[in-house]
């Protein structure tokens, strides 16, 4: 699934096919994704030109004169800057069109993604509860130990809730927790406030090292010989479970927490 260091490579990746062109028209396949593409669009996009392309959490937002369009990946997602001519394929859904000749293909086989319609001046309510973005200022150990007190939440479900910090998703919160020495068990209220200021670190670090790294990651963004490919970057725990401990050699446990897959090392994280 594509995770926020995902989609910041996407957001990144496309920026520079996007920024200043003017978009021709929407061409949509599947109407029906997660959430229905709005009619609207088919009014508001044709002669628009896109002011800038940015991120909030793990929506794309292209801001054109009037709003802004939300794109979401989903679970098996991915955009690219295509030839307007290129054949579409089954899962191709949706393609923006610009009047340079080029397009913006989703490509979503699963359909959990999405492509919404923010006015201008209003918050859609996907985001209007989100937490901050993990990499600001306004995410530090100060916030993250209010965050915590007094709460019974398992720390991993607690990084992991978009209410919280946006986009720790589930490979980054098991790498981040290993990288601070925590048990992804232990109740949040019951970590002391040294141990939360590493963890807020180790959250920065190990998403700042995966963009870097271009998620886990995209190779190509403008290529027609099929959707950009995935291949892993090195991960200490997520995907081991049952290997050795990179630290202390002694086999990595896996667990399901919160329904989603845990690995942790059981000497190293308390």
């Amino acid at each position: 699934m594509p995770e926020l260091p995902e989609v910041e490579t996407s957001c990144r990746g496309i920026r520079p096919h996007l920024d200043g062109q003017v978009i021709s028209h929407l061409k949509v396949r599947q109407r029906r994704l997660r959430w229905p593409v709005p009619e609207l669009l088919n009014e508001v996009l044709p002669g628009n030109r896109i002011v800038s392309v940015s991120r909030r959490g793990k929506y794309i937002l292209l801001r054109v004169q009037g709003g802004e369009v939300m794109i979401h990946l989903g679970m098996s997602g991915c955009v690219r800057v295509l030839p307007e001519a290129t054949p579409a394929g089954k899962h191709d859904h949706v393609d923006l069109v610009l009047a340079n000749g080029q397009m913006l293909r989703l490509t979503d086989p699963r359909r959990f993604g999405s492509v919404l319609w923010q006015p201008e001046g209003e918050i859609h309510a996907l985001l209007a509860d989100l937490g901050p973005e993990p990499l600001s200022g306004d995410f530090n150990a100060d916030y993250l130990k209010q965050r915590c007190e007094g709460r019974k939440t398992a720390i991993k479900q607690l990084i992991m809730d978009s209410k919280v910090v946006v986009g720790v998703g589930n490979i980054y919160a098991n790498e981040a927790l290993f990288l601070a020495g925590i048990s992804p068990k232990r109740p949040a209220g019951n970590i002391s406030g040294r141990r939360l200021d590493v963890l807020t670190e180790s959250i920065k670090q190990v998403l700042q090292a995966a963009i870097e790294q271009g998620g886990t990651t995209l190779r190509d963004f403008s290529g027609s010989d099929g959707k950009p490919g995935y291949f892993k970057q090195k991960l200490n725990v997520y995907g081991r479970g049952g290997k050795p401990c990179v630290r202390c050699m002694e086999p990595l446990v896996e667990i399901r927490l919160g329904q989603r897959s845990t690995v942790f090392c059981r000497y190293c994280q308390r």
